[in-house]
């Protein structure tokens, strides 16, 4: 028991991490460097909103009971009735709300008011990531993968990646381009900062996947200590092996495409493979794992370009990777889940055999169906905020302060002196 609490309150940690520093740092050194303090502010204050609504009715809607879409706000509410014990699982998944939230933020830099962003992340987490969360993560009984969805999720490729990259999408379409976009290079300012957030990102993934092997009882006999190390040893090494497939997939395609492998696609890579192998992690052998990285490295390196064929501006490639990323995971699962004996084979497995293990079909088909609800939950709940938002405080900066810089715009601040000046704008 104590054992098992050590392991989770290390994993809480390093999906913390997840958001501050490596989201900030990864998305930052991508954007210009008027707009890298901004960048860097909305991933800051989505944890410390998120982070507290969690608290008050986010945990109550998504673990307090049985409902469809969503448990009662009420229930547990401020955390009522939820033991001390229980508290590092409470955390645990409150990092996992933080970083889904903040994973959107990179589809409208340089061009939203920080106060939008502000009115949008609670109502956002309220009505797509809680209900989302409890359709996927939600578990009254003792199982270890467990999905109201239809399909299995081990540890968030709907409920975080589709759900944050459709966000996204929709986010793009109703804000708008940026002012020059496809007409004027908007080059990453810091590629450091961006490889430097890619390693942490690796590195708090671990925490990610691999903690996500939840055990609401862990004195049951059932689960031996055993089939613990099977688990936790493969999801750890599908997790490795993924991300180093998707490098050299990204890296492939982005040579053909343009004749060079760059470190911003080495970067992308690593967060493509480990955005598909998060629902496969625990579902899949090595082999899987392999493949799953090396099809979603190269399919996102391809699907990031769709922004300028198809006039939509996603800044920093939320859609192309988490949401195009997010569903290769999931539906790959349905041709790779292979279930295995872990006390014979030391290899835990998924729930059920896919297409290519012999299970037929059904798998694919509720892999599929999981996507689908998914991608309308989220398209729609996010549809309707941010209309609402449109048209009372309205989304973006004016062309002016977009030109000038939304840092200076928004925060007062450049991130940077130039020639021993103030790092405060005029404005401050």
């Amino acid at each position: 028991m104590d054992g098992y609490n050590a392991f989770m309150l290390v994993a809480t940690l390093l999906v913390l991490m997840m958001t501050t520093p490596a989201l900030a740092l990864f998305y930052g050194g991508m954007t210009r460097s008027k707009s890298v303090l901004n960048m860097m502010m909305m991933s800051y204050i989505s944890m410390a909103i998120v982070g507290i609504i969690w608290v008050l009715w986010g945990y109550s809607m998504v673990f307090s009971g049985d409902g469809v879409f969503f448990a009662s706000p009420a229930t547990n509410f401020g955390l009522k009735d939820v033991g001390y014990d229980g508290y590092t699982f409470m955390m645990f998944q409150l990092t996992f709300a933080v970083i889904t939230t903040a994973l959107i933020s990179g589809a409208i830099a340089d061009r939203v008011k920080f106060a939008a962003w502000v009115v949008f992340v609670p109502l956002w987490a309220t009505i797509s990531y809680f209900p989302l969360a409890h359709m996927v993560f939600g578990c009254t009984d003792s199982a270890l993968i467990c999905t109201t969805i239809g399909a299995q999720d081990y540890a968030g490729g709907t409920a975080v990646h589709i759900n944050a990259g459709v966000a996204g999408l929709v986010l793009a379409l109703v804000v708008g381009k940026r002012l020059g976009f496809g007409k004027e290079p908007m080059r990453p300012h810091n590629l450091t900062l961006t490889m430097i957030g890619a390693a942490l990102l690796w590195v708090g993934w671990y925490g990610f996947n691999v903690g996500s092997l939840i055990l609401l009882d862990t004195e049951d006999a059932e689960f031996t200590s055993f089939q613990f190390l099977a688990e936790t040893g493969l999801t750890f090494a599908n997790t490795t092996l993924a991300t180093m497939a998707a490098i050299i997939g990204w890296l492939l395609v982005e040579k053909v495409l343009h004749g060079k492998a760059t470190t911003l696609g080495a970067a992308s890579g690593i967060v493509a493979g480990l955005v598909a192998i998060t629902p496969a992690a625990g579902a899949v052998n090595i082999w899987g794992a392999l493949i799953i990285g090396l099809i979603s490295g190269a399919v996102c390196a391809w699907a990031v370009g769709l922004k300028y064929k198809l006039g939509y501006d996603d800044s920093l490639d939320v859609v192309g990777v988490h949401l195009v990323g997010g569903i290769i995971g999931t539906v790959l699962i349905g041709f790779f889940s292979v279930t295995s004996d872990s006390a014979t084979t030391g290899i835990a497995g998924g729930a059920v055999d896919g297409l290519f293990y012999g299970g037929g079909i059904d798998s694919l088909v509720s892999q599929v169906l999981g996507v689908l609800v998914a991608i309308a939950w989220s398209g729609i709940a996010t549809l309707v905020i941010a209309l609402v938002i449109k048209f009372t405080i309205g989304w973006r900066i004016s062309e002016d302060a977009e030109s000038e810089g939304i840092d200076l715009d928004q925060h007062g601040e450049s991130a940077y002196e130039i020639a021993g000046g103030s790092s405060l704008g005029s404005k401050a």
